[in-house]
């Protein structure tokens, strides 16, 4: 019997480094993102019935399985206010040094108001260049201007 979402993750987990199964692969028998895959085979989406039962069979999962998968999760999966995983680290130590341009230019060019990250999409990319290659992250979310009341 499962008793967390987090149980269901660390199964997730070791089934695709068992059977070296790539994110890609679990996003195309979706026929969703690898990003959106992710996060919510990670435990930070909610998944259909229909999703649920896919991603059970792809990593072996029992049937009580299905029904964690399709529960709304409690979102944010850091285990400290400041990370300690070098690569996490490194989008917290961007927030912390261009955070207050980002929002500086997106006030200036939109008006009072937030990115969504719920209206969002990601997309994580390889970009070849012959210094190194390179991470390219697209982030995209719905401009939400604050209301007068």
């Amino acid at each position: 019997m499962i008793n967390s979402r987090e149980e269901v993750t660390r199964m997730i987990q070791a089934t695709r480094i068992r059977k070296d199964i790539r994110w890609s692969q679990v996003a195309a028998a979706l026929g969703l993102s690898k990003e959106w895959t992710t996060a919510a085979c990670l435990g930070q989406m909610a998944m259909s019935k229909q999703q649920a039962m896919v991603v059970a069979e792809i990593f072996d999962l029992p049937e009580d399985a299905i029904a964690w998968l399709q529960a709304v999760p409690y979102k944010g999966s850091l285990p400290t206010a400041v990370p300690t995983d070098p690569l996490i680290y490194r989008w917290y130590e961007v927030v912390n040094v261009y955070g207050s341009t980002i929002k500086e230019l997106i006030n200036e060019e939109f008006g009072d108001g937030i990115m969504s990250a719920i209206d969002f999409s990601l997309d994580i990319e390889r970009e070849a260049d012959p210094k190194g290659d390179r991470v390219r992250v697209v982030l995209s979310g719905k401009f939400l201007p604050y209301k007068e009341y």
